[in-house]
């Protein structure tokens, strides 16, 4: 029985990868031009960087960055893409901090606008591009947009849970409807210069607002 046993270890053990030469390259190359497309959009927005633009700052050609990405709105979707996750993990921490359902919501609403607020001709493009005909579908039902919107309905939640709002809250209603207060804030962060204080006021009214139907008593 050992025999077979040792025989059936050895058949069964996963296999490790090591990634090749090649690959670790292209890794590296696909790393630098993201970085480099990362710093011109948000210096120059969107239709401000171009591919040679791109390719010129990550010290390679236009055919080394088309080989690892199908077009410029190819290498901008990836960077939307980790943003959100990104965002997504410091918006959950940030809520987890709080202490009750609308401090828990203040703080991960605080944490996104000062995210984009820090870039802001990348969030002026991002904005725009997630409501344009062609890529914007895809960017606001992608995976990482959901996990925000999850995220935001998660906090109503755990304050019915809590017993700080009512078992008949409408948990997913309300979840929609503070997540599209969060989005329609940023228009006026990035395009008409509100501070992080006043998106703050303006966020705390709201949620005060959309909560009030469902707090207890």
């Amino acid at each position: 029985m050992k025999h077979v046993s040792g025989a059936l270890k050895g058949e069964f053990e996963p296999t490790v990868r090591v990634p090749t030469r090649r690959a670790l390259a292209k890794q590296q190359t696909r790393a630098k031009v993201l970085a480099a497309a990362r710093k011109l959009f948000s210096e120059s927005g969107y239709e401000g960087a171009t591919i040679r633009d791109i390719a010129a700052a990550a010290g390679m050609s236009t055919g080394a960055v088309f080989a690892n990405f199908t077009d410029k709105s190819d290498l901008f979707r990836e960077i939307m893409f980790t943003d959100m996750v990104t965002l997504a993990e410091a918006m959950r921490e940030a809520a987890n901090r709080g202490k009750t359902v609308e401090d828990a919501l203040m703080r991960a609403f605080t944490v996104g606008y000062s995210f984009y607020k820090g870039q802001l001709p990348l969030a002026r493009a991002a904005f725009s591009v997630s409501w344009s005909p062609e890529e914007g579908v895809e960017l606001r039902f992608s995976a990482a947009a959901k996990a925000l919107r999850e995220l935001i309905t998660e906090q109503v939640q755990l304050g019915v849970e809590r017993g700080e709002l009512s078992q008949e809250a409408e948990v997913k209603l309300r979840g929609d409807m503070l997540f599209d207060a969060y989005l329609a804030n940023y228009p006026e962060a990035i395009f008409l210069g509100w501070s992080l204080e006043a998106l703050q006021a303006r966020s705390k009214d709201q949620i005060r607002v959309i909560l009030a139907g469902a707090r207890r008593g």
